[in-house]
């Protein structure tokens, strides 16, 4: 098969700022592990948002922050940590938020958005979410959350993977600790990872690539930068662990499992 280069790849940079990851509990064990995704996945030539989805593709857009839109051949919309700065232009069909700060969630989601997933249980403990909308299915794996105040919020937060045109996309949040065993059986194959990168609010460098070479995943597409230095030096990093580093020339990818990266690569799309 092969690895289409009209649109390009690029490396994450992640920084320092950790968590422990600390015991997981029952709960956790129990949420039901994902059926593994294929190691397959593409890109064809850039496309604009609303992205014109084939049979057996998935559009992904870099909206900005740690915000993404994913666009299913069924019409469905779904956008990741959703929050009152930095959104789509029109109302998704699902968000998924996180509570590390005010970018990655908001209050008061728009009226029509039918799927509202918060990375937390405002009632307490762990949150849950196993759902399929049209041709996604959308799941959390809890995580835990450094607070302000030091300490660790065990189970507090999530990252989200999305499952469809059999693919698995994983979108990793404000991920404050390297994850477990339990975490990476919970996440199951991922074929593309949405990753941190600012390494002074997440993870170091070195941790956040640790985590990224621990899923396997054969792409990965940086977010949550605050300048290109940050970008850069993990870019570094990952040529040093031999991943390929390409730039896109367009904010959306549209993926299939046609094509397939004969190395792990690390892909930027424009935006920050």
């Amino acid at each position: 098969m092969k690895f289409s280069i009209a649109i390009g790849y690029l490396a994450v940079m992640l920084l320092a700022g950790q968590a422990h990851a600390g015991p997981f509990g029952a709960r956790l064990a129990q949420q039901q592990q994902a059926e593994g995704c294929p190691h397959l996945l593409s890109q064809a030539p850039a496309r604009i948002i609303p992205a014109a989805v084939g049979k057996d593709q998935l559009a992904l857009t870099f909206v900005g922050h740690a915000t993404f839109l994913l666009e299913t051949p069924a019409g469905l919309k779904a956008a990741t940590d959703y929050n009152d700065y930095v959104r789509p232009a029109d109302p998704p069909d699902v968000i998924t938020m996180n509570r590390a700060h005010s970018t990655h969630f908001t209050h008061n989601p728009p009226e029509g958005i039918r799927h509202v997933l918060r990375g937390w249980n405002p009632r307490g403990g762990a949150a849950a979410h196993d759902i399929t909308v049209r041709d996604m299915r959308i799941r959390n794996v809890v995580t835990n959350l450094r607070d302000w105040n030091g300490g660790t919020d065990y189970r507090g937060n999530s990252m989200f993977v999305f499952e469809a045109s059999l693919l698995c996309v994983a979108h990793l949040g404000h991920l404050h600790h390297e994850l477990t065993q339990e975490h990476l059986r919970q996440l199951g194959r991922i074929d593309v990872a949405l990753v941190p990168v600012d390494g002074s609010m997440t993870l170091s460098r070195p941790s956040m690539l640790q985590v990224v070479k621990s899923m396997g995943a054969p792409m990965v597409i940086p977010m949550h930068y605050f300048g290109r230095s940050s970008l850069e030096d993990f870019l570094d990093l990952a040529r040093s662990e031999k991943y390929d580093v390409r730039m896109a020339s367009s904010p959306t990818l549209i993926l299939s499992r046609d094509m397939l990266p004969k190395r792990p690569t690390v892909v930027v799309l424009p935006g920050h």
